[in-house]
């Protein structure tokens, strides 16, 4: 192994100094290094020795229009390469990312689970709990204005990623200390080369691995989209679905619900903070108004509880909030209104059920086995 470090390090320092010495920063682009090799201690991690593809995913034509490339958040600077989400995925696992070693961002958002948090609020590493439910990550990239957290305070995802490591409740370290811990584990010196191509490890690099991996989550082989895919029209009944999935569909799209004017195109993610009438006071001011993120349905049977402080448990309680529970909030979105009042829909208790069914066919069972978006860490 100290035979391997040395070789390896001598590379590293024959690299930088062939370079422009420019220091990294949000404007390097990340390439991956071109041997493609991951040379790891397969007794800590269990990594393929060619990376997984995550930079290249073959996603079906409902994906690749117009309007949801437009909703893209992928920033020039850090395109998605398989050498660095890879990187990102172990660091999305490490407990080193931790005040003590206890906590990681899996800890908080679990594959099982649409990388979401099943209890209302998440656990820190000294046992405190966060201040709002942690939402699921599935297709992050596709939010338009690519802020996040539910009161969208951070501009950027490369911005969020090393927030909840900085909280002193989440994580608790400072991104010196995170540097320093990452440099003592060895398996690093390889993943942070084949990414960046060289072995600096800065706080920077760590925020744009975890990006890329985050932005690879793309959730796309749902029932909804078998439906669509032999179909090409969302508003057509697809063969595929039961009665009640295709009224639930129908109602969904419909003028009469509204739904799809907040998470609309077919990944379902929001466009921008709302108010949704959770309250008729404003008992927290999320991104001003009481509104928060629109986050992605994709999933949604998975990341209960829902909204931003978990209130709701299940989804018939979600589509029972928009159906009659809707309060009359001073900065309720327009959608939701009607006059001076409340727009109540009036479904019937069938009609409720079948915008249930409809929602439980945007699970992807597949995405929430995958390996490649699975811990990699060998206990």
């Amino acid at each position: 192994m100290k035979k391997y470090l040395i070789l390896l390090l001598l590379f590293s320092v024959a690299f930088i100094s062939c370079s422009n010495n420019e220091e990294d920063d949000y404007v390097d682009i990340v390439v991956d290094n071109p041997t493609d090799d991951i040379i790891i201690d397969t007794n800590i991690l269990n990594l393929p020795a060619t990376p997984f593809n995550y930079a290249n995913i073959v996603l079906p034509n409902s994906f690749l229009n117009n309007a949801v490339r437009n909703e893209d958040n992928t920033p020039n600077n850090n395109p998605i390469t398989d050498h660095g989400a890879t990187l990102g995925r172990v660091l999305f696992y490490d407990k080193n990312l931790s005040k003590n070693n206890t906590i990681s961002c899996a800890s908080c958002h679990t594959q099982a689970n649409g990388f979401s948090d099943p209890n209302r609020f998440s656990t820190g590493f000294e046992g405190g709990l966060t201040g709002r439910n942690s939402m699921g990550l599935a297709n992050a990239k596709f939010y338009q204005n690519g802020r996040f957290f539910w009161d969208e305070r951070a501009e950027t995802l490369e911005e969020q990623t090393l927030m909840p490591v900085q909280d002193l409740v989440e994580m608790g370290l400072t991104l010196a200390e995170l540097e320093d811990k990452l440099s003592r584990e060895e398996h690093y010196i390889s993943l942070f080369t084949n990414a960046f191509g060289d072995a600096t490890i800065s706080s920077e690099r760590v925020a744009l691995a975890l990006s890329q991996f985050i932005r690879s989550m793309v959730s796309y082989e749902s029932k909804f989209d078998e439906g669509l895919a032999q179909v090409n029209n969302i508003e057509n009944d697809f063969p595929n679905f039961t009665e009640s999935e295709n009224r639930g569909k129908a109602l969904f799209i419909s003028n009469r619900t509204r739904c799809f004017d907040c998470h609309n195109t077919t990944v379902f993610v929001g466009d921008a903070p709302r108010n949704i009438g959770l309250d008729a006071t404003i008992t927290d001011e999320g991104a001003g108004g009481g509104r928060f993120k629109v986050p992605s349905l994709r999933n949604i049977e998975l990341t209960a509880p829902y909204m931003h402080d978990g209130r709701f448990a299940s989804l018939s309680q979600v589509v029972e909030h928009y159906n009659s529970g809707v309060q009359n909030n001073p900065n309720l979105d327009n959608r939701l209104r009607q006059g001076n009042g409340v727009r109540r829909l009036n479904l019937s208790d069938a009609e409720k059920q079948s915008l249930v069914d409809f929602l439980l066919t945007l699970t992807d069972n597949n995405f929430i086995t995958d390996e490649k978006y699975g811990d990699p860490f060998i206990e």
